[in-house]
């Protein structure tokens, strides 16, 4: 098989081979791996802007690192993530 550009070949190889254990891994050229630091970030309502990158944010309740991708609760008000609605509502009724 001949390919206009050699790194084409080697791409439709590693897609096309279910046994990628001899494989190297290749990476999007954007994608590099991240080292886990803390991220800075203003909550909104129904959305959050990440001020300072990184990875996680932690609960203000419990000190849990809470990956970005999995942050679900947070309050405007207070500018704190939770990790999950139990840790939430702990906030809540502590502030009431």
């Amino acid at each position: 098989m001949t390919c206009p550009a050699d790194a084409i070949c080697r791409k439709r190889q590693f897609r096309n081979n279910n046994d990628n254990s001899s494989n190297p891994v290749t990476m999007n050229r954007y994608e590099n791996p991240r080292i886990p630091s803390e991220a800075r970030v203003r909550y909104l309502d129904g959305d959050y802007q990440v001020e300072t990158p990184g990875t996680f944010v932690r609960c203000a309740v419990t000190g849990t690192a809470i990956p970005l991708d999995e942050l679900k609760y947070w309050s405007v008000e207070r500018q704190e993530a939770y990790v999950d609605a139990k840790a939430s509502m702990k906030r809540y009724m502590e502030t009431r």
